[in-house]
């Protein structure tokens, strides 16, 4: 399946599967360190995720945390926010975690910024 193809079916909110146990326990609090991970695991040295998809749980976890950091007057809405470099994205499911789309690491301009002193 191309990126595009996967941007179009998230966009039209498909039923998406999530896992459930009986063993494992929905997330109290946001997780940093695991988003950072989930990132880097989707990441090369020269493409990295663009998006990062949200459902309601998650979401929810997400602003009550940015709200701890910033106030919560400063994150009424996730529109147009961007965590980790990643845009912010809410689907239409209770859980879902995950990243998307594709952004090309400028490398080029990086040994000229190395080099200047």
């Amino acid at each position: 399946m191309t990126p595009k193809r996967k941007m179009k079916m998230i966009l039209k909110k498909p039923s998406l599967p999530v896992e459930t146990s009986a063993a494992v326990k929905p997330a109290q609090s946001w997780d940093a360190i695991s988003v950072a991970r989930l990132i880097r695991e989707n990441s090369t040295a020269e493409i990295s995720p663009s998006f990062l998809y949200l459902g309601r749980a998650e979401t929810k976890l997400l602003r009550d945390h940015l709200a701890e950091a910033f106030g919560a007057a400063s994150v009424m809405t996730l529109h147009e926010t961007y965590y980790m470099g990643l845009k912010v994205v809410s689907v239409d499911a209770d859980s879902y975690l995950q990243t998307g789309g594709r952004k090309i690491i400028r490398s080029e301009y990086l040994p000229s910024l190395l080099n200047a002193s």
